[in-house]
């Protein structure tokens, strides 16, 4: 939990703050941007909540901060209420999970509610509350991994709720070696009739996204939102294995059209189809003078 002995001075003054124990995940930063922002190389609040719905993003940011490094100095009366509120809905049948893993270094994970079977998108925390809604939403029949970065409490999800696990068998490490769905190539895999998977090798070898009903692209850390940029980009910074294959490995995703893109770590997008794949071109032209 956050201690207030640490608190960072960059806060205003009020309720919610940010300690030092922050690790500039930009978790709180995007689930809460009236409250959150960045200071330094760490996060800080620059905006007391004043509404309830403020105050509600605010709460949520505080249960999903991989580091507890969110606090209040109050307790606080509504927490159950945050924690009811997950997973958040992002679009039809698309929710955020919250509760983010610090050993994913807070990557964000995903349901899609389906009537034959739910599917977790990336592993959260095997946090109580969440597990219990979870239940109260169907349980998880696959827990689809995209990377070996972000797989956090894959076995805790795994022994819970008897799931089939989903990773490219070239990002299977000790931890993952026991997953019961290991693919390979570099060919698409229908896995349903709603549910594509893309291996887009490059961030690492066995990096794959997820392309839900064409429309949902759970894109990992191959493709996210910058707000720098304006438009949508690589992690030239975090790009483990081969920067020449993650450019090849864009320019066949290209190849696919979809609205929404969820990733692991950045911000979502959302457009049309006509203004992604226009974004999709940016990226490109972008990442080949990189």
């Amino acid at each position: 939990m956050a201690h207030l002995t640490q608190r960072r001075p960059e806060n205003v003054s009020g309720d919610f703050y940010v300690d030092s124990t922050c690790i500039d995940c930009d978790t709180c930063r995007w689930m809460a941007p009236d409250t959150f922002h960045a200071a330094g190389d760490q996060s800080a609040v620059y905006h007391q909540p004043t509404t309830e719905a403020e105050r509600l993003q605010a709460m949520q940011a505080l249960l999903s901060c991989p580091t507890a490094s969110i606090g209040t100095l109050e307790k606080p009366r509504d927490i159950q209420q945050a924690q009811q509120s997950f997973p958040i809905p992002v679009t039809d049948r698309v929710y955020h999970c919250g509760y983010h893993a610090e050993n994913s270094y807070g990557a964000a994970s995903y349901l899609i509610q389906r009537p034959d079977g739910n599917v977790l998108v990336d592993s959260p925390r095997f946090a109580p509350p969440l597990v219990k809604r979870l239940e109260e939403l169907g349980g998880v029949r696959y827990l689809y991994l995209t990377h070996r970065d972000d797989v956090a409490d894959h076995q805790k999800f795994h022994d819970h709720f008897g799931c089939d696990r989903i990773l490219h068998s070239a990002d299977i490490t000790r931890a993952t070696e026991n997953v019961e769905m290991q693919l390979s190539g570099t060919d698409p895999i229908q896995l349903t009739s709603d549910l594509l998977i893309i291996p887009v090798p490059g961030h690492t070898k066995g990096h794959t996204v997820l392309l839900y009903n064409s429309t949902v692209l759970f894109s990992g850390d191959h493709l996210a939102w910058s707000d720098q940029l304006n438009h949508l980009y690589a992690f030239r910074r975090a790009c483990w294995y081969s920067w020449t294959e993650l450019l090849q490995s864009m320019k066949r995703l290209a190849n696919y059209s979809f609205e929404w893109v969820l990733p692991g770590h950045g911000h979502r997008y959302h457009s049309d189809r006509q203004t992604m794949a226009e974004q999709l071109q940016k990226c490109l032209i972008w990442m080949e003078t990189q």
